[in-house]
């Protein structure tokens, strides 16, 4: 736990300056970044203190962006995909913006409705050495590669495997529209110009949710 400084004292909340919204220590939060072209920072709320002039401070541990982080941002990320950082801070707390959420990646992709409040988070990451925690995680498809749950995909029947469309030489559209799927593994060429073919308003494949 972090010492509290000379002339300060904790405090339970903070109210969002022009709103209702109360942030409180283990809150996500989004913050006014430094320069105006910027996408706002969002972090986790640590401790929020004041000073004996009411000044109100918020002790931080910073989220980054894949393309903040080392090796940038790569296909499987998603675009509301954060990666929780071991840098930590101090802002004022006026600087807080609005509150948001972090999920985790498997309650994040549960979501009937993704906001403009979600994002999620699957991996650690420390900016000292560009490690990540995990340092590999399960791939899917052809192109071996993590989910990204931005991006529709398609479930063999048969292996149960799950592909993108474009892997497999399908449109999104197409994809949808499929009865049933069968990957190059498991059938013939024939199986599977019968399964576009086929295609039905009911008991479609199955897929992984698309967001826009």
């Amino acid at each position: 736990m972090a010492k509290r400084r000379p002339g300060t004292s904790d405090v339970d909340s903070y109210t969002i300056r022009g709103t209702n919204k109360i942030v409180k220590a283990g809150d996500c939060v989004v913050m006014r970044p430094s320069e105006s072209n910027t996408a706002p920072y969002v972090a986790r709320v640590e401790k929020i203190e004041a000073d004996n002039r009411s000044n109100m401070k918020v002790h931080v541990r910073w989220y980054y962006r894949p393309e903040e982080a080392v090796g940038g941002r790569r296909q499987f990320h998603g675009a509301k995909e954060l990666f929780l950082s071991d840098h930590h801070d101090m802002q004022s707390a006026h600087t807080i913006e609005g509150k948001c959420i972090v999920h985790s990646f498997k309650n994040y992709t549960k979501l009937e409705n993704v906001g403009s409040e979600d994002y999620y988070c699957r991996f650690e990451y420390k900016p000292s050495t560009g490690a990540f925690l995990p340092d590999r995680v399960a791939v899917y498809c052809k192109c071996e590669m993590p989910y990204n749950p931005d991006d529709l995909m398609i479930q063999c029947d048969e292996c149960k495997d799950w592909y993108h469309p474009a892997c497999v030489d399908l449109t999104v559209e197409e994809a949808k529209q499929l009865d049933h799927f069968i990957c190059s593994e498991h059938g013939s060429d024939e199986d599977l110009k019968k399964a576009q073919e086929n295609s039905l308003t009911n008991g479609k494949a199955e897929t992984k949710r698309q967001r826009k």
